[in-house]
């Protein structure tokens, strides 16, 4: 199969399939006597297979790993397992972390409301400066350092 067909069958660019060739997670591609890509009958599902562990949350580093130990013969499996309780947990954290800033944007909103209220039409009420009064906003400023 050619590149064009590999792309238009799993909905990525041939820009993103070189990539992946330059990771090392698609093998088994030939050139053409014009140096033209030839990927072999099976590109389509491991390009599908990539494009699936992605979404729920493997990097692509994850995936070469994985793939690697089962290009060998190995069986990766209680390693994906483990990965996956891993973004679990990951995500636990973040769902916290968002529920937190929600709650403090909803704060930021009913304190900018009567800011807003007491200025008049046409003066600043110096919003963004004020978020530097809020330990939960600076907390998150010097995290994101």
């Amino acid at each position: 199969m050619g590149p064009l067909e590999v792309a238009r069958a799993t909905g990525v660019s041939t820009s993103t399939l070189r990539h992946y060739e330059r990771l090392g997670l698609l093998t088994g591609i030939h050139r053409t006597p014009a140096g033209y890509r030839k990927y072999s009958a099976t590109a389509v599902d491991r390009v599908l297979l990539i494009r699936r562990a992605l979404v729920v949350g493997f990097s692509l580093g994850d995936v070469r790993r994985i793939l690697n130990v089962r290009d060998n013969g190995g069986a990766p499996c209680h390693n994906v397992r483990a990965l996956v309780a891993a973004r679990v947990e990951a995500l636990g954290h973040q769902l916290a972390d968002l529920r937190a800033l929600q709650r403090e944007l909803r704060s930021l909103l009913a304190e900018w409301d009567e800011r807003l209220a007491g200025t008049p039409v046409g003066q600043r009420a110096h919003l963004l400066e004020s978020l530097a009064a809020r330990p939960d906003v600076e907390r998150r400023r010097k995290r994101r350092q």
